[in-house]
């Protein structure tokens, strides 16, 4: 029992530590959950534009489960940039950027790409 209580009692950690550290972390994690919908509708969807918007359609009213996992793919994608802002404001409030440079740059081009695939996901069914 010592030994738990050592590990859970004895960890140093910054003073200023709060919970909107956890955004990093739901960044990753409704990222990742974005693939898996995304993969699981990519199985229904045909890429031609003249069926595109059919076959969503089919998705939403005829498969099982299909309008529950668009809707938590279109939830998740608006929750993925809501934890991004989060995420970069509290960088910027701590200035992360003056001294963690490359983290700093490299978050940002994660965000711009972020950003293009948002919008490449968004004109894919080609909605009418």
């Amino acid at each position: 029992m010592s030994l738990f209580r050592a590990h859970l009692v004895f960890y140093r950690c910054a003073l200023n530590l709060n919970s909107s550290y956890n955004f990093g972390f739901l960044v990753a994690i409704t990222f990742v959950l974005q693939i898996i919908t995304g993969i699981t509708l990519a199985f229904r969807y045909t890429s031609e534009a003249s069926c595109a918007f059919a076959s969503v359609q089919h998705l939403v009213r005829e498969v099982a489960a299909g309008w529950e996992f668009r809707m938590l793919h279109a939830t998740t994608a608006s929750f993925v940039f809501l934890c991004i802002l989060i995420h970069m404001s509290r960088g910027m409030y701590n200035s992360s950027y003056s001294y963690l440079t490359t983290a700093w740059m490299s978050g940002l081009v994660l965000y711009l790409l972020t950003i293009a695939t948002a919008f490449l996901g968004y004109v894919l069914p080609w909605d009418r």
